[in-house]
């Protein structure tokens, strides 16, 4: 699949899957080394259409989403992907959302926001947090 040669699987990370969706080709490669150094499978892609095909050949453990893709907000983007996979984690890296994107708070249930600008070792905690359930 033209999906695995991206993907890294390792006991440490239990074999998470996570889905990065970032247009900036150089913002992607940086978040995606910091996650496969730490054993995440990840499935890095550009736009809304290739996430939505990786989500329909199976849903990933977490979806991460920059806070604008390709003409679209990032949210927008994730309340899209997240139609396809109800209930997912997602973590909007790199941004805010803005209190007129909250008039329906339950259909945001499980987004965690991660703001810029952030060092690795804090985004990898936040996805270690996310993916745990916890927060902190």
């Amino acid at each position: 699949s033209r999906w695995n040669r991206h993907a890294v699987t390792c006991q440490k990370a239990m074999n998470k899957t996570i889905l990065l969706l970032a247009s900036d080709p150089i913002i992607r490669k940086v978040i995606c080394d910091a996650l496969e150094s730490q054993g995440y499978s990840v499935f890095a892609v550009g736009d809304i259409g290739l996430a939505a095909d990786r989500i329909k050949e199976g849903t990933p453990d977490l979806l991460m989403v920059r806070h604008y893709v390709e003409n679209i907000s990032g949210h927008d983007a994730a309340m899209y992907l997240r139609g396809l996979c109800p209930g997912i984690p997602v973590l909007m890296v790199g941004g805010i959302l803005d209190d007129d994107r909250l008039e329906n708070r339950e259909r945001l249930q499980g987004f965690e926001i991660f703001p810029k600008p952030f060092k690795a070792a804090e985004l990898l905690d936040k996805v270690k947090e996310v993916l745990s359930g916890q927060r902190v």
